[in-house]
């Protein structure tokens, strides 16, 4: 049965300014990495492309923006809330095929799917989205479409070559157990975004 908390309003701006950068995230682990780097290596001779690191890569359930770090105890007890709305236990997702936002003509992104899993996570989103836009949140402008991010596109230099590799290719770069979601902190650096757990929720 889903269990019902009470609604919490979250200020997002703390009067002293301390904030946090946080997004809801399915972590992949530590053994995909070496697989996900082979795949990125593929696209290296497209240029424009902005690689992410593959020892970081995640699904992004949620981008929550900044948030009020002294808001942090209500927003975990909407997190643990959405995981008993959404009822998934403990799943294995596989992870293969390519795909760009938002499309082949215009690439932003860079990503690889979901085999198997995609259901699972997705009502994973929903509930979170539910729960998240409740708290004043800003709904999601698109539909989910559970990946892990592998480049962005800086400049359409290397558009030919990113659009005949997502054309032909169809990898698979292993599957993984989920358990539990992650709360993240973003920490942007000049050496690009820094990620860290701030709390994790088990899926039961």
């Amino acid at each position: 049965m889903a269990v019902v908390a009470p609604t919490v309003t979250i200020e997002y701006t703390a009067s002293d300014g301390s904030s946090m950068r946080l997004f809801v995230s399915v972590d992949l682990p530590d053994d995909l990495t070496e697989a996900v780097a082979d795949l990125q290596a593929e696209f290296e001779d497209a240029s424009g492309l902005n690689f992410t690191d593959p020892e970081q890569t995640h699904v992004t359930l949620k981008f929550l923006g900044d948030v009020d770090a002294d808001q942090l105890p209500a927003l975990e007890r909407e997190l643990e809330a959405a995981v008993a709305d959404a009822d998934v236990d403990p799943f294995t997702v596989r992870y293969g095929g390519l795909g760009v936002f938002p499309d082949l003509e215009y690439i932003s992104v860079v990503w690889v799917g979901t085999e198997t899993g995609g259901e699972e996570l997705t009502r994973l989103h929903d509930a979170i989205e539910s729960r998240m836009t409740a708290l004043g949140f800003d709904p999601e402008s698109h539909e989910f479409t559970p990946h892990v991010t592998l480049a962005r596109m800086q400049h359409a230099g290397g558009k030919e070559l990113v659009q005949d590799l997502v054309r032909e290719r169809d990898p698979t770069i292993g599957k993984a157990r989920v358990d539990a979601i992650q709360l993240t902190e973003s920490t942007l650096t000049d050496e690009g975004p820094v990620y860290s757990t701030v709390d994790s929720f088990p899926l039961e």
